[in-house]
C-alpha cells in the first residue's frame, strides 16, 4: 500500500496523479484536517505532525510514503526519512527546476505558503536550479484555506488572486510555479489570468512518476483507496466531486476513517 498525506485537501491533486499512474496500487490518503493549514505553523510543530502521520500510515500497512505537501516536505521530509530509513519516501517540492529551465524571459515566480516561502529548502532549490534566472517568491496567505472551504471561486477571492498575480506578470515572469498542492485546485482562476503571458508549473505528475519508479511491490494490489482524516472525515469524501475528482470516490472503499493521532 502507498500512503499519501497532506495537511488537508491539497494533496488530493497528488493522489489523483498517483492513482492514474498506478491504477492497481492500493492507496491510503490522510488529511490532517485537525491542523490545517500548515503554512502558518512553526517547523517544529509540522515535524511532530509528520512523524505521527508517518507512524500511523506505516501501521496501516503502507510501504511507500508520499508527503503530498510542499510545506511538510520543506520542514520535515528529512526527519521522516531518518525515522523510516527502510521506506521509500517521496516529497513534493516546487517545480523551480523545470520552470527555470523552460523560462524564455529568465524570470519566474513561485507561489507558496508563508512557511514554504521562507524555508531553507526552497532557498536551496533556487540556488541550485535557477542560476541566471530571476526568481520572485510570492507568499500567498489564505489560499490553501480557501481551497479547504471547497469554494475557491468567489469574486472577492478571484480579485485577490488577480491582484497578487498582476505584478509578477508585469515584472516579466513567464513561469508561475504552484508551490503548494492546494493551488492545483485554483487553476480555474489562474489560467485565465496568465493566458498568453505565462505558464503554470505543477509537479503532481512528476511526483507520480517518482512514485511509480520507487513503488516496487507496493504498486501492485487491488486498486483500492481508503480515506483517513484527523477531523471531519466525512468532508473528505464530499470533497472529491467538489474538486472534480469524483472518479476517485468510485475507487474509495468504505467510509472515511477518523484517524486519532
Amino acid at each position: 500500500m502507498i500512503g499519501i498525506f497532506d495537511s488537508g485537501l491539497g494533496g488530493l491533486s497528488v493522489l489523483a496523479a498517483i492513482a492514474r499512474a498506478l491504477p492497481r496500487a492500493d492507496l491510503a490518503y490522510l488529511a490532517d484536517t485537525a491542523h490545517v493549514p500548515y503554512g502558518n505553523k512553526p517547523d517544529a510543530f509540522i515535524r511532530g505532525r509528520v512523524a505521527a502521520i508517518g507512524d500511523y500510515l506505516v501501521a496501516q500497512g503502507c510501504r511507500v510514503l508520499v508527503v503530498a505537501c510542499n510545506t511538510a516536505t520543506a520542514a520535515a521530509v528529512g526527519a521522516l526519512r531518518e525515522k523510516h530509513p527502510a521506506l521509500p519516501i517521496v516529497g513534493v517540492e516546487p517545480g523551480v527546476k523545470p520552470a527555470a529551465a523552460s523560462s524564455r524571459s529568465r524570470r519566474i515566480a513561485v507561489l507558496a505558503t508563508e512557511s514554504t516561502a521562507k524555508s531553507e529548502r526552497l532557498a536551496r532549490l533556487i540556488a541550485e536550479h535557477a542560476q541566471g534566472v530571476a526568481v520572485q517568491v510570492e507568499p500567498c496567505p489564505g489560499w490553501a484555506t480557501r481551497v479547504e472551504t471547497l469554494h475557491p471561486d468567489g469574486p472577492e477571492f478571484a480579485a485577490e488572486v488577480a491582484a497578487r498575480i498582476a505584478p509578477l506578470l508585469a515584472a516579466g515572469a513567464d513561469r508561475l510555479v504552484l508551490g503548494c498542492t492546494h493551488y492545483s485546485f485554483l487553476t480555474p482562476i489562474l489560467v485565465p489570468l496568465v493566458a498568453g503571458r505565462a505558464e503554470l508549473v505543477d509537479v503532481a505528475d512528476a511526483v507520480a512518476r517518482q512514485c511509480l519508479r520507487l513503488a516496487g511491490p507496493a504498486g501492485e494490489g487491488h486498486g483500492r483507496l481508503t480515506l483517513h482524516a484527523t477531523a471531519q472525515p466525512e468532508r473528505l469524501r464530499a470533497a472529491l466531486p467538489a474538486l472534480g475528482l469524483g472518479w476517485l470516490g468510485e475507487r474509495a472503499q468504505g467510509q472515511p476513517v477518523l484517524a486519532r493521532i
